[in-house]
């Protein structure tokens, strides 16, 4: 092989690694929104759907069963105002959790959230909530968080989820990093998903 021919093929060869690499690059970038994208198309995980409006009622009712946690290095008494209630398929309800900060100091706290069984994940729409909002309460403040929210009438369309009586909407309030890094509590903090994860706020 002549010298020019070599240098051909090792341009070829140079070329192709290169784009090799960056499109590996690239798909490690793109991972972390497309899956947050399969999520919320699918309902895979629990992950609810979020920007429809309800179709409107139907005669078949479901319950919705509401949870609420709060990390222990978070000073606030977090709750769910209605142990559950029962709705229509197809319209909208409305629901409340609360929140009191306990300490004597400000303190900012951030909730996720997710539904079960995770199957019905896709079939539950949240039409406004307070999930992935950075919340500040001053010392000894309460504040109500509503919940908007309705379920897709094709849940009992399909087999594997029409049988489904009941949907447990659970909500955790952490620490943000930030506060937690403020008041000398970093080790404990949770996740944090404050500014960048308010892009995801419904």
């Amino acid at each position: 092989m002549d010298s020019d021919a070599l240098r051909r093929r090792n341009r070829r060869t140079a070329t192709f690694a290169f784009g090799l690499v960056t499109g590996m690059v690239g798909l490690s970038f793109a991972a972390v929104p497309l899956y947050d994208l399969f999520c919320r198309v699918t309902g895979f995980g629990g992950t609810t759907q979020t920007g429809r409006a309800a179709p409107g009622p139907t005669e078949r009712t479901i319950t919705v069963r509401f949870a609420a946690q709060s990390d222990p290095a978070l000073p606030w008494r977090f709750q769910a105002e209605q142990p559950s209630m029962t709705v229509r398929l197809g319209e909208e309800a409305l629901a409340f959790y609360s929140a009191q900060n306990r300490s004597a100091t400000p303190v900012t706290g951030v909730s996720v959230y997710n539904v079960t069984p995770t199957r019905v994940g896709r079939y539950f729409y949240k039409v406004a909530c307070f999930c992935f909002e950075e919340q500040t309460l001053t010392p000894g403040q309460r504040v109500d968080m509503p919940v908007a929210f309705w379920v897709d009438p094709r849940i009992a369309d399909n087999p594997s989820t029409r049988d489904i009586t009941t949907i447990t909407l659970s909500y955790t309030f952490f620490r943000t990093i930030e506060d937690a890094r403020r008041a000398g509590a970093l080790a404990n903090a949770g996740p944090h998903v404050g500014r960048a994860g308010a892009a995801r706020t419904n």
